[in-house]
């Protein structure tokens, strides 16, 4: 391949020479001191990135060093030897989750928890995506702002709460009853035994010790603990819509309902399918640590996830290559959903992460 002077310089008619291009050179001068830019800008906003220190040190520490014992799920796991030693097992550890190759009681167990995963995600997804935008709408009707100043504080309150709370109030409302020393069942038992919905022995014997009732449970506490707070940003983007939007659509004779399906929605559609793509990311991540309060051994069948069984089989027992491929395989298939929900997002509506 031949270079040319005329493939970088101009021909100056008047001296009839070859010039350097000035918008080149302001590029080349750009370049050239492209890191002594950034020292100045960092040096300009020390305070704003001495900042990002903790957070840098939180995704170290949690996020990306544990990556490391991912190789666990390679290797013959052995408590005497650090990761890197353990010989090299190849895929057994997911042979034997996927089709039960030496242990199908195990292979069995997983299954059940990665179906009780789903689940439990896609009934989150169903039912408590669209909460905060319900109670976002409601938000903007409220022409008063001490009452909704109000009515925010009190949704967004249960997301403050630590887990350990919330499952302690959860488990006082459906507590058991017991007849020989007189304790009643908790209230929220009691009252739906008194209406009828459940049997008094159901609400006897409690309604977490109750498979068919711990994905309900579940999913009511956890919309009555994030709805009010996930819905600050689709709040945040009603209120960023313009008024003249609103006139318009009074003057075309739209009432409220009109206003809010013409007007809000369309207006909010990105931002719901944005936080719509995140949701469907994290669809197999459920915490544990809300599961592991809640269930026992008699709700198993409906309440164990891929999380819990990892930790059950992996921390409490000793199978932790077994527990870390379990987990593996739900994040590879976390990462896929996401990659295929951005996909279908950015072909149908022009909107995606990335």
């Amino acid at each position: 391949m031949t270079i040319n002077a005329a493939d970088y310089l101009i021909f100056d008619e008047e001296s009839g020479t070859y010039i350097e291009d000035p918008e080149q050179a302001v590029r080349d001068d750009v370049e050239k001191h492209h890191w002594l830019n950034v020292a100045r800008t960092v040096a300009k906003d020390w305070r704003l990135y001495l900042m990002l220190v903790p957070m840098i040190l939180v995704f170290l520490l949690w996020r990306y060093f544990p990556m490391y014992e991912l190789l666990g799920s390679f290797k013959l796991t052995e408590d005497a030897k650090p990761v890197a030693d353990q010989y090299y097992s190849g895929f057994s550890y997911f042979r034997t989750l996927l089709t039960g190759t030496g242990n199908t009681e195990l292979s069995s167990q997983f299954w059940r928890a990665f179906r009780n995963t789903f689940l439990l995600s896609f009934y989150g997804l169903v039912f408590g995506f669209p909460m905060p935008i319900i109670i976002a709408l409601f938000f903007n009707e409220i022409r008063s702002n001490i009452a909704r100043s109000v009515y925010q504080v009190l949704t967004y309150l249960p997301k403050f709460m630590s887990t350990v709370v919330m499952t302690s109030l959860v488990m006082m409302l459906v507590k058991q009853g017991s007849d020989s020393t007189g304790m009643q069942p908790g209230v929220i038992a009691h009252m739906l035994s008194s209406m009828g919905l459940i049997s008094t022995e159901t609400a006897y014997a409690g309604m977490l010790n109750n498979p068919s009732f711990f994905r309900a449970i579940y999913q009511i506490s956890g919309i009555w603990e994030s709805a009010g707070y996930d819905s600050i940003v689709f709040f945040a983007a009603i209120i960023a819509i313009s008024p003249t939007s609103y006139e318009a659509a009074q003057i075309d004779g739209a009432n409220k309902m009109a206003q809010m399906r013409y007007v809000v929605l369309p207006s909010i559609l990105s931002t719901i399918v944005i936080m719509l793509i995140t949701r469907i990311g994290s669809l197999l991540n459920i915490g544990y640590e809300k599961v592991l309060l809640l269930y026992n051994p008699n709700t198993y069948v409906t309440a164990d996830v891929v999380s819990t069984f990892a930790q059950r089989n992996g921390i409490a027992g000793s199978l932790k290559g077994m527990a870390s491929a379990a987990e593996m395989m739900n994040n590879v298939i976390g990462m896929l959903l996401v990659i295929g929900a951005n996909t279908i997002s950015r072909k149908a509506s022009d909107v995606s992460l990335y």
